[in-house]
């Protein structure tokens, strides 16, 4: 079904992401498509920067972390495999996994939501600090998301 909707997909560059500059992200993430990042990340990155986002509550399992935000699931990380899954819209999930289908796959789809699988190695800490900002937005309150006006995390 993917390969199916490749052409479909390419005009859609980017989902809107509750504040955050659209053009900045689309630039960065433009410069960054159909490329391998130099250097990977960790999941000591990733925490790095979801503790960086107000209000986010972490609870552990045998084989993996959750992450929300007022009781509103964002992100999953399984340091095993050094793998997160994050939330975006439909669109970006089936966008990212048609670009560069060696550093995000499908998850699964709940409503408008599709989450992607993220191979920490395989992505820059500046394109994963995009990411999760995202998967934040959409969780959050949107007093939380105001406040954060756009400030990713670095």
């Amino acid at each position: 079904m993917l390969c199916s909707l490749a052409g479909f997909l390419e005009p859609i560059k980017f989902s809107v992401v509750r504040g955050l500059d659209n053009a900045r992200l689309g630039e960065r993430r433009r410069g960054l498509a159909g490329s391998m990042p130099k250097v990977g990340t960790r999941s000591e990155d990733f925490l790095e920067l979801v503790a960086q986002l107000e209000g986010v509550e972490r609870s552990d399992s045998a084989s993996w972390s959750t992450f929300r935000v007022r009781g509103q699931t964002f992100g999953y990380l399984w340091e095993r495999t050094q793998t997160v899954g994050l939330k975006q819209m439909l669109s970006e999930q089936l966008a990212l996994v048609a670009e560069r289908p060696d550093v995000f796959e499908v998850q699964f789809t709940a409503g408008h939501f599709g989450w992607v699988v993220v191979y920490l190695e395989r992505i820059d800490r500046d394109e994963l600090a995009e990411l999760t900002y995202e998967a934040w937005t959409l969780s959050a309150p949107p007093t939380l998301v105001e406040a954060a006006a756009g400030r990713l995390p670095t």
